[in-house]
């Protein structure tokens, strides 16, 4: 259970403090900015994995934790409590969006800024790049040492304020999955749950042919 409910607060705190700069962002008329919120999100991912990878390897993203199984880093009985967990934290931190903030109509959906083929395809090799990272410096299923939290959460940055703009650069379905049921804009749900999904699957044959 320690498991469980370390991915349930790592990623409340990733959706609370991501989305919410995104909120924040919108009422404040532009205050932190587009690099700020990419900042946002990287350096919550970063104090999270500092914080709970020792516990439950911080994967606060369902896709990591199947793309962890599907490299044999992580057992197939966890997985479904670990995305449960992860869904719960990151509804729980929409509704508290919600209840601060009950006039923003979008509570930081992601959605496509241009076309859904182009938020398709970028999440798809955002999301496989993200995944290859995190399985080259993870130990095991956990994302702990030294750097670990350094690399990804940097890396999430890297790729949020280059591709935000764009598609939203969401690389989880749960950070995707929570703002969208919260606001009711459902619409391009299934681009960021399939996208984010295939990208860390495909990712991992390769993590498996550059380590050998």
């Amino acid at each position: 259970m320690k498991k469980y409910l370390a991915e349930f607060l790592g990623t409340y705190a990733l959706v609370f403090a991501g989305t919410g700069a995104i909120v924040i962002d919108q009422e404040s008329h532009g205050s932190i900015t587009h690099m700020g919120i990419a900042i946002c999100f990287g350096l919550v991912v970063m104090g999270m994995i500092y914080a709970f990878g020792e516990i439950s390897g911080a994967h606060l993203n369902p896709a990591v934790s199947v793309a962890f199984m599907a490299a044999g880093k992580f057992p197939i009985r966890e997985v479904a409590p670990y995305i449960v967990s992860q869904l719960s934290g990151a509804v729980a931190a929409s509704f508290t969006l919600k209840m601060l903030f009950p006039l923003n109509n979008l509570l930081g959906t992601t959605l496509p800024a241009g076309t859904e083929t182009q938020s398709l395809v970028l999440e798809f090799i955002l999301t496989f790049f993200l995944v290859l990272v995190i399985l080259n410096v993870a130990r095991g299923s956990k994302e702990q040492g030294m750097f670990a939290g350094l690399a990804i959460g940097g890396f999430v940055a890297l790729e949020a304020m280059f591709a935000g703009p764009i598609c939203g650069a969401s690389m989880n379905p749960a950070r995707s999955f929570a703002p969208a049921i919260v606001s009711g804009h459902t619409e391009h749900l299934w681009i960021y749950l399939t996208a984010t999904t295939a990208g860390a699957l495909s990712a991992v044959p390769f993590w498996r042919l550059l380590k050998v």
